[in-house]
């Protein structure tokens, strides 16, 4: 497929996914395909890292998800973080705060570019880490691919919205993500939730890992509490067996404590 053949591609794909949309809905849609974004995607289509874009599974503060296909026809999500002004405002404090990206300057695209590989990285370190996330398969400027979570029915469900058959259980492996994320992958979530947990079967799938600070950020022991606290809050009002937010934390912090 030629340049031309493949951009006309990209701009019908993106007048598709306009039909029947509100207003709002259409405006969104125009601030995540920009021509640098088309262009980016043109990139990760000639290089066989996606074939198709086929339709939004879910919409975020940042930036969007999209059921995509790689060469193989096998399916992929393809998140796109938006590069308005209102995402630089969100994600740059997140940004500059950690370590891994000190010094970093410059204009509002630029810095959405570094939330992208933030996410890119965060992921690699949970899943080396055994942290069930989705599978990190690559990112360039504000794109980021990534296993589908899902089956030929669609996405995964929210936490938030599954009936739970042991909550106990699931309570568990979850406070097992942020007690092994911090060990293991250094990494405090920051934003742990029912929001931002899929549940594929009876099996938590941890999400939306941008914003996720590095164990030695300054503030990495309030965030790893924050997120005790939202879990634990949840899993109260579904009945599972709470352990104390000071002994998760302690345990988080028992292996740090003793290097």
């Amino acid at each position: 497929m030629s340049y031309d053949e493949m951009y006309s591609y990209l701009e019908a794909r993106v007048d598709a996914l306009k039909t029947n949309k509100t207003g709002d809905e259409r405006q969104t849609v125009d601030e995540v395909f920009d021509r640098q974004t088309l262009m980016t995607l043109y990139d990760l289509m000639t290089s066989g890292v996606i074939d198709s874009v086929r339709f939004p599974i879910s919409t975020g503060k940042e930036g969007n998800v999209f059921y995509a296909e790689d060469e193989d026809g096998d399916p992929v999500a393809l998140k796109i973080f938006r590069t308005s002004t209102s995402t630089f405002k969100h994600v740059r404090k997140y940004i500059e705060g950690d370590p891994r990206f000190k010094g970093l300057t410059g204009n509002r695209r630029k810095m959405i570019y570094a939330w992208a590989n933030k996410e890119y990285r965060n992921l690699q370190r949970y899943y080396e880490a055994e942290v069930p996330v989705p599978e990190p398969i690559t990112f360039s400027k504000n794109c980021l691919v990534m296993e589908f979570i899902g089956d030929e029915h669609g996405p995964s469900p929210q936490l938030k919205d599954v009936v739970l058959e042991d909550p106990d259980d699931t309570y568990d492996e979850i406070i097992s993500f942020i007690i092994d994320g911090y060990r293991d992958a250094h990494l405090v979530h920051g934003d742990m939730s029912e929001y931002n947990i899929l549940m594929m079967g009876d099996q938590p799938i941890l999400i939306d890992c941008g914003q996720a600070m590095t164990a030695d950020h300054f503030n990495s022991k309030e965030l790893l509490m924050r997120d005790i606290e939202n879990v634990n809050r949840f899993f109260k009002g579904r009945g599972a067996d709470i352990i104390k937010t000071d002994v998760i934390l302690n345990e988080a912090l028992s292996e740090e404590e003793e290097e």
